[in-house]
């Protein structure tokens, strides 16, 4: 009898003891998966996680190179416009100036708008070789001064005129592409006036 009961005793210990091993083997099997989900659910949110400027992927080279050169050409216009205010003596410079103003102003607001909305970073300043420009102007008073504004008029707004024109029929990004063809005809428009004003001013 004694016997018996020590054999039960004993099948009891090893059942109990195998349940507790299948338990354990259970849970970190459950463990194991949890961490598995989490991993996997991490590496799907980081998968999806939005691309800072997703935009600037729709911009080549050229594109860029052309905004900036806008941003920085149409600031230019505007500080030379306001010289030409103040330094200039001929009622066409002076003409001239205000037209840069109130033109390239517009042009450099609708510039930094389309900006904003690519996600795209401008310049912030003009140029060396355009600072260089407005100091030796800056320096000229009366006549000189005005024969030297139109000369510079006259040269920049070929340059410009040229560059949003390739822009408007090879530019890749469409908004920025319209913003160029929008402004050419305002270009053209100050180049005439440039060459009038050059000529008043011989």
């Amino acid at each position: 009898m004694k016997n018996s009961v020590l054999t039960f005793m004993l099948l009891s210990a090893i059942i109990a003891c195998e349940k507790k091993e299948t338990i354990n083997a259970n849970s970190s099997l459950d463990s194991s998966a949890v961490k598995t989900d989490t991993t996997v659910t991490m590496a799907d949110s980081t998968t999806v996680a939005p691309t800072t400027n997703q935009s600037n992927s729709n911009l080549t080279d050229e594109d860029k190179k052309f905004a900036d050169a806008a941003a920085q050409g149409g600031m230019a216009e505007v500080m030379l416009g306001e010289l030409a205010s103040s330094n200039g003596t001929h009622a066409s410079v002076k003409s001239l100036g205000a037209m840069m103003v109130k033109d390239h102003g517009k042009a450099n607001q609708q510039l930094k708008s389309w900006a904003s909305a690519a996600g795209y970073t401008l310049p912030s300043s003009v140029s060396a070789e355009q600072q260089k420009t407005y100091d030796k102007l800056k320096g000229k008073k009366g006549t000189e001064f005005d024969r030297v504004f139109a000369d510079v008029m006259v040269n920049d707004h070929k340059k410009v005129l040229a560059a949003f024109k390739k822009e408007s029929t090879e530019g890749s990004e469409a908004s920025l592409k319209s913003f160029a063809t929008n402004t050419v005809p305002t270009l053209e428009h100050h180049l005439m006036a440039s060459e009038k004003t050059k000529s008043a001013v011989k």
